[in-house]
């Protein structure tokens, strides 16, 4: 099964479990119980920022612990602790075993085992040392310097983490994972005129600092900071009213994963709160939207060889071609649901217990030219990149706030635009999409996904596309 040898070593080995007792209490945890698990979890994470010219944080924390959780019904038991040892396993287990107490269940199958891999499980926090990190960090900021005059302030942060994981399952099921996870953050101020803006860029995925520390790449971040900090001074306040809407490819995905993704969440349907609940098999977009949520793509921020509950990450179509084909499932939701787990049950960590969350939720592309997509719109907003956004699942209405965006006048790209929103409905704003392009780009990496005070990394990624109309906040007077 993945990652099980590196983490037999990290966590019978280095920990001092003794494995045939541990596989005993989670069996004992589990009388009468419908599910449940031992979730065993070390991790190492550092970051470093460099601002104002000189390092001004230096961090390093390891994180170590388990959760176990015994499930009856649609009741959970959940105890955790920050220490590996059997004596606090074993107390744990009686707690849990509380909620199954007068419930005769049987014990769910075990997901199914895997040997995928979809990163490479070596600790990316040893792969450089402190003084090469630092000495990066250094670089990028005079790079930044020399690169525009009007530079006045440059942050930089590198930051990446280790996770080892093993599940644990009555039955003598066990599944390993082993997760890197790197980011690097380039953010500078432009001073012209008077006038002071902001620009920044990120990117990363789970793979070591290598794939992300070569000049070309950070060179390329700088690149992205300093233009969107130009773009900014010379953007003018946007308009408000209901226009015609193009979202750019890649990172506006955002949109579609705030406003639609969390919509499409097993538990929020299961409870009927979601405004998609009931509506499988109908059509809730436009002919030509098909999105999917795929946790099995390498090295990708939002991917997992396993999910938290050992289920191995799959590709689920959510909505093919309009209509709405799928939810995404943790095992308690999909046993409840009668369906199977698709692979989304995560958790932030060992102390909180799993739920469905998305992985990299994308669009698929269609067959436009993108130019031609953006030469039909007379009049309306080009949205390229967004900030913070807030949604109501119940509703689905969202509010996001756009970080670049551009009017379009006449089929033609025109000024930048500051203080745009866009507010609009989850449910409705996919049926009023008129063009797909065929330029499907994923994010740069940056994604993290709060729900119910848990965050995790996650991806998004779409095409270029045309709404007919959405409502803009603006602050033109």
């Amino acid at each position: 099964m993945t990652g099980l040898t590196t983490t037999d070593g990290l966590f019978f080995g280095k920990a001092g479990l003794n494995r045939t007792r541990v596989e005993g209490l989670v069996e004992d945890s589990m009388t009468g119980a419908d599910d449940g698990e031992l979730f065993l979890e070390y991790r190492q994470s550092e970051s470093l920022t460099f601002d104002d010219g000189q390092l001004k944080n230096a961090s390093y924390d390891t994180l170590q612990g388990f959760g176990l959780r015994t499930v009856a019904g649609d009741a959970t038991g959940y105890a955790h602790a920050s220490s590996l040892d059997e004596g606090a396993i074993k107390r744990a287990s009686k707690t849990v075993q509380a909620v199954s107490a007068g419930h005769s269940g049987t014990i769910s199958e075990a997901p199914i085992g895997t040997n995928q891999s979809l990163y490479v499980d070596d600790n990316p926090l040893t792969a450089m040392d402190f003084d090469a990190k630092v000495k990066l960090l250094q670089d990028i900021d005079a790079y930044t310097r020399d690169t525009d005059d009007r530079v006045r302030q440059v942050s930089v942060n590198l930051s990446g983490e280790w996770q080892a994981v093993q599940i644990i399952r009555a039955g003598g099921y066990r599944a390993g994972d082993v997760r890197p996870l790197v980011r690097i953050n380039v953010s500078v101020v432009l001073e012209q005129d008077g006038k002071m803006e902001t620009g920044g860029y990120g990117t990363g995925g789970r793979a070591s600092y290598d794939a992300y520390v070569g000049a070309d790449s950070w060179q390329y971040a700088v690149g992205e900071a300093l233009r969107q900090a130009s773009v900014n001074l010379e953007a003018i306040p946007a308009p408000a009213g209901e226009v015609p809407v193009v979202l750019g490819a890649g990172w506006p995905g955002i949109l579609l994963h705030e406003a639609i993704g969390h919509g499409l969440e097993g538990d929020f349907n299961r409870k009927e709160t979601s405004a998609f609940a009931g509506l499988m098999g109908k059509r809730i977009a436009s002919p030509g939207v098909t999105v999917i949520d795929d946790g099995t793509m390498n090295d990708r921020r939002g991917s997992l060889s396993i999910d938290d509950e050992g289920t191995p990450t799959q590709s689920t179509t959510l909505i093919e071609d309009g209509i709405l084909t799928g939810y995404l499932h943790d095992r308690m939701n999909a046993r409840l649901m009668g369906t199977k787990s698709t692979g989304n049950g995560r958790r932030q960590s060992y102390a909180h217990s799993p739920i469905p969350r998305m992985t990299n939720t994308i669009m698929l592309g269609g067959e436009e030219n993108p130019d031609d997509i953006i030469a039909s719109v007379d009049k309306g907003i080009y949205a390229v990149s967004f900030g913070g956004g807030q949604v109501d699942i119940t509703s689905g209405k969202f509010v996001f706030s756009c970080t670049e965006a551009y009017e379009l006048e006449g089929g033609k790209i025109g000024r930048p635009l500051k203080g745009a929103t866009l507010i609009g409905n989850g449910p409705d704003v996919l049926t009023k999409v008129s063009r797909i392009g065929n330029n499907m780009e994923l994010d740069p990496g940056i994604g993290t996904c709060g729900k119910d005070g848990q965050g995790v990394p996650v991806g998004v990624g779409q095409p270029t596309m045309l709404i007919d109309e959405l409502t803009v906040g603006g602050t033109a007077v």
